[in-house]
Protein backbone atom coordinates (compact mmCIF):
# COMPACT_ATOMS: atom_id res chain seq x y z
CA UNK A 1 0.00 0.00 0.00
CA UNK A 2 1.09 3.71 -1.04
CA UNK A 3 0.04 6.28 1.49
CA UNK A 4 -0.36 9.80 -0.50
CA UNK A 5 -1.04 13.36 1.32
CA UNK A 6 -1.73 16.31 -1.02
CA UNK A 7 -1.22 19.84 0.02
CA UNK A 8 -1.34 23.51 -1.56
CA UNK A 9 -4.72 23.80 -2.80
CA UNK A 10 -7.09 26.67 -2.39
CA UNK A 11 -8.80 29.71 -3.95
CA UNK A 12 -7.09 31.55 -6.68
CA UNK A 13 -8.59 34.45 -8.74
CA UNK A 14 -8.22 33.65 -12.05
CA UNK A 15 -4.49 34.25 -13.73
CA UNK A 16 -3.03 33.22 -10.77
CA UNK A 17 -0.72 29.99 -9.80
CA UNK A 18 -0.93 27.57 -7.10
CA UNK A 19 1.50 24.84 -6.42
CA UNK A 20 0.44 21.08 -4.99
CA UNK A 21 2.70 18.67 -3.24
CA UNK A 22 2.11 14.91 -2.77
CA UNK A 23 4.18 13.00 -0.06
CA UNK A 24 4.11 8.98 -0.88
CA UNK A 25 5.14 6.81 1.80
CA UNK A 26 4.58 3.20 2.43
CA UNK A 27 5.03 0.47 -0.57
CA UNK A 28 7.24 2.39 -3.28
CA UNK A 29 8.02 -0.16 -5.65
CA UNK A 30 6.90 -1.69 -9.39
CA UNK A 31 5.35 1.78 -9.70
CA UNK A 32 4.41 2.24 -13.42
CA UNK A 33 2.96 6.17 -13.41
CA UNK A 34 2.66 9.00 -10.82
CA UNK A 35 1.34 11.39 -11.00
CA UNK A 36 -2.04 14.23 -10.72
CA UNK A 37 -5.62 13.81 -11.45
CA UNK A 38 -8.85 16.14 -10.94
CA UNK A 39 -12.20 16.37 -10.82
CA UNK A 40 -14.74 18.87 -11.21
CA UNK A 41 -18.53 18.93 -9.66
CA UNK A 42 -20.58 16.60 -12.38
CA UNK A 43 -17.14 15.67 -14.16
CA UNK A 44 -16.12 12.47 -14.57
CA UNK A 45 -11.65 12.23 -12.99
CA UNK A 46 -9.37 13.17 -15.62
CA UNK A 47 -5.86 13.08 -15.80
CA UNK A 48 -3.83 16.46 -15.21
CA UNK A 49 -0.21 15.37 -15.23
CA UNK A 50 1.71 12.43 -15.16
CA UNK A 51 5.24 10.22 -14.73
CA UNK A 52 5.87 7.53 -16.54
CA UNK A 53 7.89 4.84 -15.65
CA UNK A 54 10.53 5.76 -17.76
CA UNK A 55 11.10 9.08 -16.53
CA UNK A 56 8.70 11.35 -19.40
CA UNK A 57 5.94 13.19 -18.47
CA UNK A 58 2.44 13.39 -20.13
CA UNK A 59 -0.12 16.38 -19.82
CA UNK A 60 -3.76 17.40 -20.56
CA UNK A 61 -4.23 19.09 -23.38
CA UNK A 62 -6.10 21.58 -21.38
CA UNK A 63 -3.00 22.43 -19.18
CA UNK A 64 -0.04 22.46 -21.37
CA UNK A 65 1.97 25.19 -21.08
CA UNK A 66 0.31 25.93 -17.90
CA UNK A 67 1.10 23.14 -15.66
CA UNK A 68 4.90 21.66 -15.11
CA UNK A 69 5.12 18.34 -12.51
CA UNK A 70 8.14 17.93 -11.12
CA UNK A 71 9.84 15.41 -8.35
CA UNK A 72 12.13 14.94 -5.14
CA UNK A 73 12.98 11.62 -5.61
CA UNK A 74 14.88 11.94 -2.13
CA UNK A 75 11.50 13.55 -0.25
CA UNK A 76 9.32 11.02 -2.63
CA UNK A 77 7.47 13.69 -3.42
CA UNK A 78 5.66 15.41 -6.52
CA UNK A 79 4.41 18.95 -7.41
CA UNK A 80 2.06 20.05 -9.50
CA UNK A 81 3.27 23.96 -10.74
CA UNK A 82 -0.20 25.40 -12.04
CA UNK A 83 0.00 28.78 -13.36
CA UNK A 84 -2.11 31.20 -15.26
CA UNK A 85 -5.27 29.31 -13.70
CA UNK A 86 -8.54 29.60 -15.16
CA UNK A 87 -12.24 28.98 -13.58
CA UNK A 88 -12.21 25.89 -15.60
CA UNK A 89 -9.22 24.32 -13.31
CA UNK A 90 -11.86 24.55 -10.38
CA UNK A 91 -11.71 20.93 -9.11
CA UNK A 92 -11.08 18.12 -6.75
CA UNK A 93 -6.93 17.09 -7.47
CA UNK A 94 -6.02 13.83 -6.55
CA UNK A 95 -2.67 12.57 -6.23
CA UNK A 96 -2.12 8.64 -7.66
CA UNK A 97 0.31 5.80 -7.61
CA UNK A 98 -0.42 3.06 -10.46
CA UNK A 99 2.06 0.13 -9.49
CA UNK A 100 2.27 -3.48 -11.70
CA UNK A 101 -0.12 -6.02 -10.63
CA UNK A 102 -1.30 -3.74 -7.30
CA UNK A 103 -4.76 -1.32 -7.60
CA UNK A 104 -4.01 2.32 -8.07
CA UNK A 105 -3.70 4.45 -4.76
CA UNK A 106 -5.04 8.04 -4.11
CA UNK A 107 -4.56 10.94 -2.00
CA UNK A 108 -7.91 12.40 -0.28
CA UNK A 109 -7.58 15.30 -2.97
CA UNK A 110 -6.96 18.64 -2.23
CA UNK A 111 -9.75 21.23 -3.30
CA UNK A 112 -8.91 24.20 -6.10
CA UNK A 113 -11.24 26.87 -6.93
CA UNK A 114 -10.15 29.52 -8.99
CA UNK A 115 -12.47 32.40 -9.48
CA UNK A 116 -13.36 34.61 -12.29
Amino acid sequence: QVRLVESGGGLVQAGGSLRLSCAASGSIFSIITMGWYRQAPGKQRELVAIFTSGGSTNYADSVKGRFTISRDDAKNTIYLQMNSLKPEDTAVYYCNVRRDGYSDNWGQGTQVTVSS
